[in-house]
């Protein structure tokens, strides 16, 4: 048995005839999947969330010139709750961090991101910044990227259409494979900006200075 499988009580065997709910989705999934992406696939909704100069591009995307909502992505959510998509649109910042990964981790599955622009894909402008992530994929998983700077609407557009071929073909186990686990590779301190690591280290190094000035303050050298 499966670690993931949820063990039946005795008491309740005669009465519960199933234990993982997943092993009743992974087989209908066989037959639903290729309809159920479809329907997806054509209605994938945005979150609401801008982190720089490339959301105006984003913002354009939706206007009558481009019209996004020919491929059923233009109900932008207010809330993570409702959103399928979260599009990083800009730079973002290592105090920012923390706040997109709990976004991400509020929507529900499947969930996918596309880093819009060089900033959020590489660090852009800001590479080796001590300030700036370098590159989203270090914090959340990505499924499409989009360089430029900033892309134009087409380009999120063609994006989006890349994602929607890749929702056509994925199957729930394969999704299931990826599912999210808590990658970050950067905790940052809310009060001064800083990465934990950091301030960790240098609590480290000055808590090993004062001890060795206390031992050597006790056993002075003859």
């Amino acid at each position: 048995m499966s670690t993931s499988t949820t063990a039946v009580p005795e008491e309740l065997k005669d009465t519960v005839t199933l234990s993982n709910l997943d092993h009743v989705i992974e087989f209908l999934s066989r037959f639903l999947d290729p309809v159920a992406n479809l329907a997806r696939s054509n209605s994938v909704w945005p979150l609401t969330f801008g982190t720089s100069c490339c959301a105006i591009e984003m913002m354009h995307v939706g206007m009558s010139k481009f019209d996004i909502s020919r491929f059923g992505s233009e109900v932008f959510r207010a809330t993570p709750r409702q959103a399928d998509l979260i599009i990083t649109a800009g730079t973002i910042t290592r105090k920012m961090a923390p706040a997109l990964i709990t976004l991400y981790e509020q929507l529900p599955e499947p969930k996918y991101v596309i880093a819009m622009g060089a900033c959020t894909v590489t660090g852009g402008m800001f590479n080796d910044s001590y300030s700036v992530v370098q590159g989203v994929d270090r914090i959340i998983p990505v499924d499409v990227y989009l360089p430029g700077c900033p892309p134009r609407p087409d380009g999120i557009l063609d994006a989006l259409l890349k994602l929607q071929q890749k929702i056509r073909t994925e199957t729930y186990r394969d999704r299931r494979k990826k599912a999210y686990k808590q990658t970050a590779v950067l905790y940052v301190d809310y009060d001064t900006g800083r990465p934990v690591d950091d301030l960790v280290a240098e609590v480290k190094s000055e808590t090993e200075t004062v001890l060795a000035e206390s031992v050597g303050n006790a056993n002075p050298t003859q």
